[in-house]
């Protein structure tokens, strides 16, 4: 089985974002452990590259910012 750190951080922003997009329909996502893992881990992946978490906007856009040269593997 892969862990988040298998997978490209791209593909698991956007993954986090339609979550986390999704709360207001389904407030039952605040308590989601895989939810709460993903945030934890995109996280550590932000403070890694040099984002200052504790600003919203830096947070905000860093999970919106997708590297040009990363793609999704295909299959």
């Amino acid at each position: 089985m892969k862990t988040f750190k298998n997978y490209p951080i791209q593909e698991l922003k956007l993954i986090y974002n339609v979550l986390h997009a999704q709360l207001p329909n389904h407030p039952e996502l605040i308590d989601s452990e895989l939810l709460q893992d993903l945030q934890r881990f995109i996280l550590q992946q932000a403070e890694s590259a040099g984002v200052d978490i504790a600003q919203p906007i830096e947070w905000a856009n860093w999970l919106i910012t997708s590297n040009p040269n990363t793609s999704f593997p295909k299959g």
